[in-house]
């Protein structure tokens, strides 16, 4: 909103208007392990700096911004040197700094992915090596840490006080440029679907392009409430008002594993999920278009024990509403082996409650349920001409049905809607087939996928 005038009666008015926001949030927890503690309590609402005349977010946000910092990635160069050794910039986001005692800086894997050597630029122009604790694939999360002294940090707030309509902030170095600040809205959460497994993101139309990646997006006090990671374009690249960031609930559970172990171990349930949609809700007789639904069971594993089946609907997990798969294995991504997480699901139109216990990962290669196979961080699924069902005898082939960010099919890569054929030259006509040629491969396994029109050869190591 711009002010058109800047007579004082005005500003009384505007100034009451904002003083009377809402200051609920004012003492909300700090978040996961490694919180930060802040160097001051900023304000809630916009101050008015009488001298200027003008309404400004700046004192808010001022004790945040010194702790966003620029993050060069170096590695082996791929064109004509004098020292091939000699690693060069070929990568460049932003990150934040979290715990500044202790030198540590969050941003992006992907910023860091592939890395010989990492700098950091302050914004007091110092620069420094770091080191890299650690990274998540699955999350796009990684750590790293410098020694230096004078740092600041940001203060860490809960995710799970966000509300769409909050007023946010991006800030780091897009396109070249020096630290940079936007601002926007929280348009939504709860965002899954871009890829990978571990996925619950925030989404805002503040302004969000490539430089971004690993910076902090803070709320209107400078707290800092999620880790800027990706945007959906039109077309270009650029920035269409759709961004998404890792929220705080899952990125300092993910932080603190990864500051203490260096990799993030995740445990399972055994239930293989896919997403409710209007047409699936249509075709279930139900009458929500949000949930989760149990495409299959593990058998043996903790979701049999809770008593989960085929066709199940959850539609809340740790008291949280479930949008989609991806909130569930959100949940279940950044618990402990060991976790017990509630469960509200839907069957034949009556709700149910149970508890999935999380378990460690199993050994087998191989899991194999009666209407899905996974392996190798992928899951199969039969493909049906049409929509299937108990009767249905229109089996075509099998099909990826879902990737696991991070996993040995992400890197091959696998994707899903790919048709396999065959598994080491053995063809593949249905979920049988496939179970019996994955059960006595070993070393280098080559799917034989149709994506589109195009055959491809795709090897995964086990």
């Amino acid at each position: 909103m711009r002010l058109s005038n800047n007579r004082p009666g005005s500003c009384a008015v505007i100034a009451l208007a904002i003083a009377a926001l809402p200051l609920a949030a004012a003492h909300a927890q700090t978040a996961g392990a490694g919180a930060a503690r802040p160097v001051a309590t900023a304000p809630a609402a916009p101050s008015y700096d009488s001298r200027r005349g003008v309404f400004s977010f700046a004192s808010g946000l001022e004790n945040a911004l010194p702790a966003v910092v620029q993050v060069t990635t170096l590695g082996q160069s791929s064109g004509p040197s004098s020292s091939t050794d000699e690693p060069r910039p070929y990568a460049s986001g932003s990150g934040v700094i979290i715990d500044a005692r202790e030198g540590i800086i969050v941003t992006n894997n992907h910023v860091v992915e592939n890395g010989r050597k990492f700098t950091v630029d302050m914004t007091d122009g110092r620069l420094f090596d770091a080191v890299l604790l650690g990274a998540d694939k699955a999350t796009d999360v990684a750590v790293l840490k410098i020694v230096a002294t004078g740092l600041s940090q940001v203060e860490i707030v809960s995710s799970d006080t966000l509300r769409t309509g909050d007023l946010v902030f991006a800030v780091g170095y897009p396109l070249g440029l020096d630290q940079t600040l936007t601002m926007g809205v929280i348009s939504g959460m709860g965002r899954s679907g871009m890829g990978d497994r571990v996925e619950d993101f925030i989404q805002t139309d503040a302004a969000v392009n490539s430089g971004n990646s690993g910076g902090p997006l803070l709320d209107s006090r400078g707290r800092l409430i999620g880790i800027n990671t990706s945007i959906l374009s039109g077309g270009g690249g650029g920035n269409d008002g759709i961004a998404f960031a890792v929220p705080t609930r899952i990125l300092m559970s993910v932080v603190g594993q990864l500051r203490q172990n260096g990799v993030v171990k995740r445990g399972v349930t055994g239930a293989i999920l896919g997403s409710l949609n209007a047409e699936r809700s249509r075709a279930m007789h139900l009458g929500i278009v949000r949930g989760a639904v149990v495409e299959d069971v593990a058998p043996g594993s903790s979701a049999e024990s809770a008593g989960l089946r085929r066709g199940d609907v959850i539609t809340r997990i740790q008291n949280r509403p479930v949008s989609n798969a991806g909130t569930v294995n959100a949940s279940i991504g950044i618990a402990s082996p060991g976790s017990q997480l509630g469960v509200v699901y839907l069957r034949d139109g009556h709700e149910g409650r149970t508890s999935l216990t999380v378990s460690e990962p199993a050994t087998r290669a191989v899991v194999v349920g009666e209407h899905a196979v996974q392996a190798f961080g992928a899951q199969f699924m039969n493909r049906f001409a049409s929509e299937p069902g108990p009767d249905s005898t229109d089996l075509i082939g099998v099909m990826v049905s879902a990737v696991e960010g991070g996993s040995a099919a992400a890197r091959a890569p696998l994707q899903a809607g790919d048709d396999v054929t065959a598994v080491n030259g053995q063809p593949v006509t249905d979920l049988s087939s496939l179970a019996a040629a994955l059960s006595g491969a070993t070393g280098t396994v080559t799917f034989s996928v149709m994506r589109g029109e195009e055959t491809l050869d795709v090897s995964l190591e086990g």
